[in-house]
């Protein structure tokens, strides 16, 4: 006798996301397509064909049935694990319906013009060119900002923090940023005095295709799995796909190769995240991963807490002395990656220095959905901040000032703070690594980088989104975000 169906509707649920999935697969290598591969003549084209896809997959998110089976599956018998999912249903239902479907393909269609337009206009430093692509663009995402707003009652800075950071809200940010502006400055100014005594290193010139096999090494060490993954060139490094199909990008600078390499150790932690992310929750809301402070918390974990380690650079050392011919000792390797040195550009910052990049983002942005800055005060304001937290001049950089980022060519605000949040997630997971391991960069020296990726996996990768983000930190470390634990691997990294 056939037991009956105790859960109808949300198989039904689970078969039309699993539907979704499979075009948001197309979407993804549409993306990554069209940032390494795509020739140049083929923008606007692409730009018509993904914003309709994007109006495609927002009608399957707002299916006129979902509504309802998303309510008839509440009553239904499921299992823990089932009703995170359809939480998580209903979470993407929600962001999705709130937005017309017109909007959606409009601003899909207006940033792919947008930030084809950016790759040139921010080589010939070209604001007054760029300028009016991003008013235009910004009206759109302040519309959309002003929907999600009434729809949830937030902010509208809220509503689009929580497209990338569930829960989190611009008061709360306000907090853990003010508490980092109350040590920072001084902490930044006390590591320069120290390492200016330290001698400096010169760094060899590299070829792009000897960097791409070290990379390439590097990533292997790490655990990347090449067999669903791979790794390009693009003008911003990202990592992008899908877990099964994940596909990692950076740039090459043949007079400075460790900004590439390091780009490379960040992204593989983004991809050892996607690839660790539970299978058999594969195209399941669940399965995605938790938050975008989450994923960068893995990222950065990559590149701060391991690659920047003695440890790691021990291991290091030789393959870029094969690949590269390079004569940097490890302790030389050491000295170059852990220098403070305030300056223009976001991805190549220091650890101590990255976050005032993030601060200045942070308030930027708030700005331009409140009103209170307009697109046209930007370099001004870039310049004025700029000056102010670092010490650097900014004046006239367009290219490396207020054009330098792809996130606001590509109209999504609200996820810069997504990188200083994951920084202090990440601090947080190792000490908390370290309580039950030791210390990780024992570890890794001693060749048992495999136990670290295995408490990733374990308390992190696995649960994709069966948590939500306090949840998952709590049962990972014992608490919620604690700033502190940033702090504190800070100064005993840096204070001799």
């Amino acid at each position: 006798m056939t037991q009956p169906n105790l859960s109808p509707h949300y198989d039904r649920l689970t078969k039309h996301f699993q539907t979704i999935s499979h075009f948001e697969h197309l979407s993804a290598l549409g993306d990554w397509d069209q940032a390494t591969m795509m020739p140049v003549g083929g923008g606007a084209a692409r730009g018509a064909a993904m914003a309709e896809l994007a109006k495609h997959i927002h009608e399957l998110k707002t299916a006129p049935f979902l509504a309802d089976t998303l309510q008839l599956a509440q009553d239904e018998m499921l299992t823990r694990e089932q009703a995170a999912n359809l939480k998580e249903m209903n979470y993407q239902f929600f962001q999705a319906n709130v937005i017309p479907a017109s909007l959606v393909k409009a601003k899909t269609e207006l940033a792919y013009r947008c930030e084809h337009a950016w790759r040139d206009q921010r080589k010939n430093n070209d604001w007054q060119g760029f300028r009016p692509n991003l008013e235009a663009l910004m009206a759109l995402v302040k519309e959309e900002a002003n929907i999600r707003s009434q729809a949830q009652g937030l902010s509208p800075y809220d509503a689009l923090l929580n497209k990338f950071e569930p829960g989190m809200t611009t008061e709360r940010l306000e907090s853990v940023f003010g508490h980092l502006k109350t040590w920072l400055p001084s902490l930044i100014q006390r590591v320069q005095h120290e390492q200016a005594k330290e001698h400096r290193f010169n760094i060899e010139s590299c070829g792009s295709q000897a960097q791409e096999t070290l990379g390439r090494e590097v990533m292997d060490f790490l655990g990347f799995d090449f067999t669903q993954g791979r790794l390009d060139v693009s003008s911003h490094p990202f990592c992008g796909g899908v877990p099964g199909d994940v596909r990692l990008t950076t740039r090459y600078d043949e007079s400075d190769f460790t900004s590439a390499l390091m780009g490379v150790i960040h992204e593989t932690g983004h991809a050892r995240y996607e690839q660790g992310l539970p299978v058999n929750w594969r195209g399941q809301p669940a399965g995605h991963a938790r938050s975008m402070a989450i994923h960068e918390s893995q990222s950065l974990f990559c590149e701060m807490q391991l690659g920047r380690g003695s440890g790691f650079l021990s291991h290091l050392q030789p393959k870029i002395a094969k690949h590269l011919g390079s004569q940097l000792s490890t302790e030389q390797l050491t000295n170059i990656y852990t220098r403070v040195n305030p300056g223009l550009i976001r991805v190549d910052a220091d650890e101590i220095t990255y976050p005032c990049h993030v601060l200045l983002r942070f308030e930027a942005e708030k700005g331009l959905i409140d009103g209170s800055l307009s697109v046209a005060d930007l370099p001004e304001f870039w310049a004025q901040q700029m000056s102010s937290l670092l010490g650097v001049n900014t004046q006239g950089n367009f290219k490396d000032g207020c054009m330098q980022d792809i996130h606001w060519a590509v109209g999504e605000l609200g996820y810069f703070p997504s990188y200083t949040l994951g920084a202090m997630y990440a601090a947080q997971f190792r000490f908390a690594m370290e309580a039950s391991l030791g210390s990780v960069d024992t570890l890794v020296a001693q060749g048992n980088i495999a136990q670290i990726f295995e408490w990733l996996e374990q308390k992190i990768w696995s649960q994709g989104s069966l948590l939500n983000t306090d949840e998952l930190v709590k049962q990972a470390t014992g608490e919620t975000l604690n700033p502190d634990y940033f702090k504190r691997h800070l100064e005993q990294r840096y204070l001799k």
